[in-house]
């Protein structure tokens, strides 16, 4: 009885001292409690584990497929030649089994000095050439290249503390890449948790080779989660490889999510390998360029391009997206061998930040030979530009050319973030949208074609931002003074006058800012929304696709009839309310998810409904398919020979249905507008949401729209292979699909028709029609949409 007593207490010791894996302390504890005669395994043991470490550290490569398939024979190496190092050892028994099987070279560290004595001790006699350190796993005292393999079994695992994040994960397995050979191997043993691929599948892609297998389940075991090892060969080779998988998925089937969340890591990582393959312009790391990925970075090479992400935990505040420009020669004389550009948030998705085309300008204007432009988002927020640079400086210069001086400086520059002032209006949390921002806003500078038409200084916006979109704002509206007899002009004129009243009087105090954000407090209480002018380029955008429908717009007009259209979205309201104004055979219905989003567009926006725009608060989707829903018990109703009488409207089942001037129902689409953000930002889409491309709602959209009936897809990504797969499932499912790319936006506006469309060589006529068909207050205003369609073009 007392026995168990104390081994029930001392099971209790030892669960105290597991409260934190990356604490010396709590293992120096768990070891002295434990013992080196008890050893602890981590995940699987020796009869499981043996057979298929003897073939990987004896051979010089893994067994990629068998030798009667491959013709060859796997080269092996004697056992006591392969130096292995161990790291965080602990007092598992793997090493004394590998000893004893003649692996002989084997040294074992851990940070613990409590469990380095006791195994040393325990081997000393029976295991001779057994070495034994203590050290630190994420900062060894080895010089590069000292090991032909690094077996880890559940190190890692135990470094990625998700209160930590992976930053001492991150230190390691860079450790690791260093002291590893060419055609060395690192075997992690690991329970492959997505925040551990996450960092493990990433550091391992330039001149690694990676395989997978499943380790076989103890039989008499009863266990839940499934060991996984991955082996990274280190290649000369710069090619990226896809990770190959040994692994039968249906062994793997206890493991339930386990499985299913590692397989979906491997497809999304394979897929990344895929574009780097394929040449896809997307961000490396700076590991992956010292590896020569893209070159030699010592040397310059006129016309090199490189988006990396900069910076890592541990070795800096911030991450950063860098995109490194090495300009052309004919754009000498040079004043610097290399420069750094800021781009702050505001600007960064701006074509000149955003584009290669624009970027080059930026490099051409720096006179810098290289030139690090970093891009800044959100994450980057909590640092003032002082604190920027000083984190920004020591990576930089690891990015400078090898014959620039190690003692000139690098200079600074920085895009000014566009903002001349700036007014947060009002401020609101979303469960569904998360925070949300209303702000006003004066540019420094406003396009010329506005400039021309408003002759006043200081044009006032007005945002609405939500954050989780980094550095994109969802809608942008106009601000006008309320009122008819005073303008923007008029309240200049009182700035003038007021400032002169103020030199009269004798009050010398400068009209500063206080003064300005005060005055400009007493204006915005008069301003309002001006729903006849779209700020957002995009909104323009989706408009100009109109003239592939105008013939059927202008004869349902001409017949006094109605267009049913569909906008999923509502944001700020602007573009509904635009489309109101100014295509009154348009009946509006808006699908919002977010009812606080409502609030905020009919409080600081002036949206507003009536019997010919209507706003639904339902799932966007959910609208879509009840609409394509009821068409098809319509139709099989039809179908089955029931005998309607459309007379008055009335159907003989009872339910009613709108009769159109030209005949037609209403229950089908004719223009249905998807203008959605996505909250979740790893599908690779900032808009739509990822649901709005699949196949299943593509369907249900084809199903929903009328015979002449467009569908419109606001588009952002920066990732080619996304927007690829995209527009792939659009041609799968619409005959006809046509694209506006926004010169200076990331915004791409895709159009798809069931019907065959106007052909490219009728654009003018349509254009002409769109035209007579819009009806705004300052016809002026429709110059940009008239611009647009000249940049719409098939996708064939």
């Amino acid at each position: 009885m007392a026995k168990k007593q104390h081994s029930i207490k001392k099971q209790e010791e030892l669960l105290k001292t597991l409260g934190d894996f990356t604490s010396k302390e709590n293992w120096d504890q768990f070891f002295t409690i434990r013992g080196s005669d008890d050893s602890f395994e981590w995940y699987a043991e020796w009869p499981q584990l043996r057979d298929i470490l003897k073939t990987h550290l004896s051979s010089s490569s893994p067994p990629l497929e068998s030798s009667a398939e491959s013709g060859r024979d796997t080269p092996h190496v004697a056992p006591e030649e392969v130096r292995i190092l161990v790291p965080g050892c602990g007092n598992s028994r793997l090493s004394e089994h590998l000893y004893d099987l003649g692996f002989r070279n084997i040294t074992n560290v851990d940070f613990s000095k409590v469990v380095i004595s006791d195994m040393l001790r325990k081997n000393v006699r029976d295991r001779p050439e057994m070495k034994w350190r203590v050290m630190d796993m994420t900062s060894m005292q080895f010089v590069n290249e000292s090991f032909d393999a690094i077996l880890d079994k559940g190190g890692l695992d135990a470094l990625m503390e998700p209160k930590l994040g992976p930053r001492l994960g991150n230190e390691y397995l860079s450790e690791v890449k260093r002291i590893l050979k060419v055609g060395g191997k690192f075997i992690c043993l690991t329970l492959a948790e997505c925040h551990v691929l996450e960092l493990l599948f990433p550091k391992f892609r330039f001149g690694w080779k990676l395989s997978l297998y499943a380790i076989p389940q103890k039989p008499s075991g009863n266990h839940k989660l499934q060991t996984f090892m991955v082996i990274a060969e280190k290649d000369n080779s710069t090619v990226v490889s896809q990770i190959s998988s040994f692994i039968d998925q249906s062994s793997t089937e206890c493991s339930g999510s386990q499985a299913r969340e590692f397989f979906k890591a491997l497809e999304r990582e394979n897929e990344v390998r895929s574009e780097y393959s394929r040449g896809f312009d997307i961000f490396h790391s700076l590991e992956d360029l010292k590896l020569g990925s893209k070159g030699n970075l010592e040397e310059l090479n006129p016309g090199r391009r490189v988006q990396l992400t900069l910076g890592e935990p541990g070795l800096s505040r911030f991450s950063y997206k860098a995109v490194i420009l090495d300009a052309q020669q004919e754009s000498g004389p040079f004043m610097y061998h290399c420069g750094v550009f800021l781009v702050p948030k505001t600007r960064a998705h701006e074509w000149l930040f955003s584009s290669e085309e624009g970027q080059w300008l930026v490099v051409e204007s720096s006179k810098a030979a290289r030139l690090v432009m970093i891009l800044l988002d959100s994450s980057n927020s909590n640092g003032s530009m002082d604190d920027i640079q000083k984190d920004l400086s020591p990576l930089v210069k690891q990015l400078a050319p090898g014959d620039c001086d190690n003692g000139a400086q690098i200079p600074f520059m920085a895009a000014s973030d566009g903002i001349k002032q700036r007014n947060i209006v009002h401020k609101a949390t979303s469960a569904l949208t998360g925070p949300i921002i209303v702000d006003d806003v004066i540019y420094e500078k406003i396009d010329d074609d506005l400039s021309h038409r408003i002759p006043f200084n200081d044009v006032m916006f007005r945002r609405l931002i939500f954050q989780r979109s980094e550095g994109l704002v969802q809608s942008e509206a106009l601000l006008l003074r309320e009122g008819p007899h005073e303008t923007q002009i008029d309240i200049e004129k009182k700035r003038t006058q007021s400032a002169s009243k103020s030199r009269r009087k004798g009050n010398h105090k400068r009209f500063g800012s206080h003064a300005v954000e005060s005055l400009n407090k007493a204006s915005r209480s008069n301003m309002k929304v001006d729903h006849n002018y779209l700020a957002s380029s995009y909104h323009n955008g989706i408009i100009s696709g109109f003239i592939l429908i105008s013939s059927y717009l202008e004869r349902i007009s001409s017949v006094g009839g109605s267009v049913k259209a569909i906008v999923i979205g509502l944001g700020a309201g602007l573009l509904p309310m635009f489309l109101h104004k100014c295509l009154p055979i348009l009946e509006i219905e808006v699908v919002e998810l977010d009812p606080v989003v409502l609030d905020v567009a009919r409080d600081y926006f002036s949206f507003g409904e009536d019997k010919h725009l209507k706003v639904h608060i339902t799932d966007g989707i959910k609208f879509v398919r009840e609409i394509a829903n009821f068409e098809a018990a319509d139709t099989s109703t039809t179908d089955c020979g029931n005998e309607n009488d459309t007379s008055n409207g009335n159907v003989s089942n009872g339910s009613s249905i709108e009769v159109h001037a030209d005949g037609r129902s209403s229950n089908k689409i004719d223009i249905l507008i998807i203008d959605v953000d996505s909250s979740d930002l790893s599908s690779g889409l900032t808009c739509p949401a990822s649901e709005f491309v699949e196949e299943s709602f593509l369907l249900t959209v084809k199903y929903s729209l009328s015979e002449q009936g467009l569908f419109v897809i606001n588009l952002v990504s920066r990732s080619s292979a996304v927007k690829d797969k995209v527009f792939s499932r659009l041609q799968t499912v619409f005959s006809n699909i046509f694209s506006l790319q926004l010169e200076e936006d990331l915004n791409e506006v895709i159009f798809a028709l069931n019907d065959s469309p106007i052909e490219e060589n009728q654009f003018s006529e349509a254009c002409d029609a769109l035209a007579r068909l819009l009806e705004l207050e300052k016809p002026e205003w429709s110059q940009s949409i008239i611009d647009g369609t000249k940049l719409i073009k098939r996708l064939r």
